[in-house]
């Protein structure tokens, strides 16, 4: 069983470790390379192309030479070798196996979101809702089985494809040192590390620590932006707090990757999803109007602290370690 991970996205690279080490041939490949500098197996460096030509016969070739290579082909973020998807037909053509792995904007649905009952939800603007519709009608169209990774998602696509499969974050959690808090640190250390602002409420945040700051609370706050992995990791592993997301409702990449380093993390989860998560959900819960109270208690609390990250700790490494997701997904590879 070879598989291929296309065209960017660093879950794919933690994942493709995990099937590896489960006798899966599975190769990572980035299209071009990127600021966050996340290793992939491969990388067709199409950003150093000056043309679009040059671009276009690459990816040509790429997909001649891929189509002999390979049995699965596993499109990250709704996209495939063509932005037209003219790709999809030729390897259903050729007898290929296709998944569609959606983590986020590619499917995110405004009109859906405020349905939801969720008034902070904020969209990127570029990815339209017809855009989104015209997307999936054609990626439903070749492919019937769809990944996301929590059930926010899953609330846009589930009567879009034939089967919708709800796989958590991959994390190989022995990569990740605990450094759990320590219960006599009166300052804290509060980490936030957004990809983009306005899509994780990153204004309530600084509100909130301009506003405890003011009132004389002692911690230290660090913005993590334009940073690499290695770096932003590195910030994580030091931090004592981890403020996720406020926005969107359900806990992003970095929540699994805090909580496996020992971290207690803040993220907003919304109410009916709450449940849905597996039970000792670990996550303090906090929304634009909560966090300067939430991030003050925790503040306050050092023991809390300690007793959350502990928490952290076994929860990744009971939902998320990279060997317990890998099997879900090699489970979905053999039905297809």
């Amino acid at each position: 069983m070879k598989v291929l991970h296309i065209p960017y996205g660093s879950p794919m690279i933690e994942l493709c470790r995990a099937l590896r080490l489960k006798g899966v041939d599975a190769t990572s490949c980035h299209f071009s390379e990127n600021a966050f500098k996340f290793k992939s197996d491969e990388c067709l460096k199409l950003n150093l192309l000056t043309s679009h030509d040059e671009r276009e016969n690459k990816i040509k070739r790429f997909l001649q030479e891929a189509t002999q290579q390979y049995d699965i082909f596993h499109f990250h973020f709704g996209e495939t070798f063509f932005p037209d998807k003219r790709d999809l037909a030729i390897l259903k053509q050729a007898g290929k196996k296709m998944v569609v792995h959606h983590h986020g904007s590619d499917i995110r649905l405004l009109s859906v979101a405020k349905s939801f009952n969720n008034p902070y939800i904020r969209v990127k603007p570029e990815w339209t809702e017809e855009k989104i519709y015209k997307n999936v009608a054609t990626l439903s169209k070749y492919i019937d089985h769809a990944i996301v990774q929590d059930h926010e998602l899953e609330g846009y696509i589930s009567n879009l494809y034939k089967h919708t499969h709800v796989i958590p974050h991959t994390v190989d959690v022995n990569q990740f040192k605990a450094q759990y808090p320590d219960v006599k640190k009166s300052s804290p250390i509060i980490v936030h590390a957004p990809t983009l602002r306005d899509l994780k409420g990153t204004e309530y945040i600084l509100n909130a620590v301009n506003e405890l700051k003011r009132s004389g609370l002692s911690f230290q706050f660090k913005l993590i932006e334009g940073m690499t992995y290695d770096e932003t990791i590195n910030l994580l592993s030091q931090s004592d707090i981890v403020i996720d997301q406020l926005r969107i409702g359900a806990s992003g990449y970095i929540s699994s990757e805090a909580m496996a380093f020992g971290k207690p993390v803040i993220c907003y989860i919304r109410d009916d999803l709450v449940s849905k998560y597996p039970s000792g959900l670990p996550i303090v819960n906090a929304n634009p109007s909560t966090i300067t109270n939430v991030l003050k208690d925790l503040i306050l609390n050092p023991q809390r602290r300690n007793e959350l990250s502990i928490k952290g700790r076994k929860y990744v490494e009971m939902y998320h370690h990279a060997p317990i997701v890998a099997d879900r997904y090699i489970e979905i590879y053999k039905s297809l």
